[in-house]
């Protein structure tokens, strides 16, 4: 029998800024139709290591395959194609506060040429529908709408190209327990409905449990434990128990500045 194929795959993955190296020889397999959670401190490279997959980040050295190919050694044309089948939620929503919320959720496919401008309106509503907002909501302005709300419309722009990658950047940062739940389920809800491969960074341990099929720390640019979700308060390694548990002491210590 052969053995599936990674979704995406990363071998060697390192990126520095100058002599801070952010990402040390990242190797990580996600898997076709699961969810991945990648939880770290603050400065680990999360982050980074997102934005090198997507090409907002040009990595120093390593491959990032996705369905087998080395997208790193392609042309830019056929990168750019490979990666337009990727959706993605921003940490703070990223909304153009200059357009309308309709037009903010299919900016994409107005921008692909892949939607008719006379249609936008009604194709951001089935959108806006699937995360649990009305039709109404299309014609607000961005600033017009709670952090929730804000979440939701960022989640229907990430699935309006039906994408084959969901990544998703600290789905519920500055939410309240209970929309944070809702964000979550709605996520779940969305890349099972897509049949997608999904991989969210998060400090929020209910929230990756929720969101997470597969899990992995990362901490100063390196892989350290990868693992079920299901497993992530109770894993056995002595860097993930500390940072699930927020405990003061343990192998893992902050850094001061200089």
């Amino acid at each position: 029998m052969t053995a599936a194929i990674p979704k995406i795959r990363l071998r060697g993955l390192r990126k520095s800024f100058g002599p801070k190296v952010v990402l040390d020889g990242i190797d990580l397999d996600v898997m076709p139709g699961t969810s991945l959670v990648v939880i770290g401190g603050s400065g680990s490279g999360k982050s980074v290591l997102l934005k090198c997959i997507i090409g907002l980040i040009e990595p120093d050295s390593g491959s990032i395959e996705i369905d087998g190919r080395d997208i790193t050694r392609l042309p830019y044309r056929v990168q750019a194609e490979a990666r337009a089948h990727i959706g993605m939620l921003f940490q703070a929503g990223a909304l153009f506060d200059s357009l309308p919320v309709w037009e903010n959720v299919v900016f994409g496919l107005l921008a692909q040429r892949k939607l008719a401008r006379a249609d936008g309106r009604e194709k951001a509503a089935e959108f806006l529908a699937q995360v649990g907002l009305a039709a109404s909501v299309g014609d607000l302005s961005p600033a017009e709408l709670s952090g929730g709300m804000q979440k939701r419309v960022a989640l229907a722009r990430a699935i309006a190209a039906r994408p084959d990658i969901l990544f998703f950047d600290e789905p519920t940062t500055g939410l309240d327990p209970i929309m944070g739940a809702v964000i979550d389920g709605l996520i779940v809800d969305c890349v099972k409905g897509l049949g997608s491969t999904a991989v969210a960074i998060t400090h929020d341990m209910a929230s990756a449990q929720r969101i997470g099929d597969a899990a992995a720390m990362i901490h100063k640019g390196q892989i350290v434990w990868t693992g079920k979700a299901e497993e992530l308060l109770d894993s056995g390694n002595a860097m993930v128990d500390q940072f699930t548990h927020g405990r003061r002491e343990g192998p893992i210590q902050m850094e001061l500045r200089r």
